[in-house]
């Protein structure tokens, strides 16, 4: 049995792992014989996305790939005890990447790209193919076994529509302090709220949503919440939520 305080690099694979054997080709295989030097005998840590890691060891490296021998099996829950979900109008360039890496480390279940008003950014898939390699690259160093989703692009009205029964949505929303009373927006949670639910938050581009689209939102249910006084970026107003989010369901 190996130890989980012993260093072993972690590797994706892209098929599912079954039986006594494995292998692993593009990227992966690229990485573990031209980058670590890789030879017969060394070991790594394989996971597919599937819950589970394995100890295996390097048996054969040829031209399309490596071969490996499965030496364990450790089933490894890392995730969040409930799915949190973040709806958000990407940023622009490496800051989606950085947005998506950071879901990824505080376990977020799935990302779903809005298309709003103000978008800046819009979700092509060339682009969120980008990001699915991103979020392997995160699972492997936080030790993540299964990946973070990445969902279809949806327009911010049909979200709303199609999530209208989720009991616990929240918006991000600078706006709902109630200055005349000098407080902050209301707990995150009701406290008649089940835990077992899914959690969804929602963040709008730079420009924030529009008055129409937030009114769209709180008449369907959802409830802003004011993450301070000062303008956040996207990903930074997304992780923030997130953090808000993670940090209540892992102390109740």
């Amino acid at each position: 049995m190996w130890s989980p305080m012993r260093a072993i690099d972690r590797y994706f694979s892209s098929t599912p792992i079954e039986g006594g054997s494995a292998a692993l080709v593009g990227d992966e295989a690229e990485h573990l014989v031209r980058v670590m030097r890789a030879r017969p005998g060394t070991q790594v840590i394989l996971f597919d996305g599937h819950g589970a890691e394995y100890l295996a060891q390097v048996e054969r490296i040829g031209r399309a790939g490596v071969d490996l021998a499965i030496v364990e099996r450790r089933d490894a829950d890392r995730e969040l005890p409930v799915e949190v979900i973040v709806a958000v109008s990407l940023p622009k360039g490496d800051r989606q990447k950085w947005l998506v890496e950071k879901a990824v480390e505080l376990g977020v279940r799935r990302i779903v790209p809005l298309r709003t008003s103000r978008s800046v950014a819009q979700p092509v898939q060339q682009a969120l193919a980008r990001l699915e390699r991103t979020v392997i690259e995160a699972s492997k160093q936080c030790g993540r076994n299964r990946l973070m989703e990445i969902g279809e692009p949806q327009i911010w009205a049909d979200f709303v529509s199609a999530t209208e029964e989720v009991p616990t949505r929240l918006l991000a929303h600078p706006e709902v302090r109630a200055r005349e009373r000098g407080k902050r927006s209301g707990p995150l949670f009701a406290p008649d709220e089940s835990r077992a639910d899914p959690v969804l938050l929602a963040i709008g581009p730079e420009g924030g949503f529009t008055a129409e689209e937030i009114a769209l939102a709180t008449a369907a249910g959802w409830r802003p919440v004011d993450l301070g006084p000062r303008i956040l970026r996207v990903e930074t107003a997304a992780i923030f939520l997130t953090a808000m989010v993670t940090q209540h369901l892992l102390v109740r």
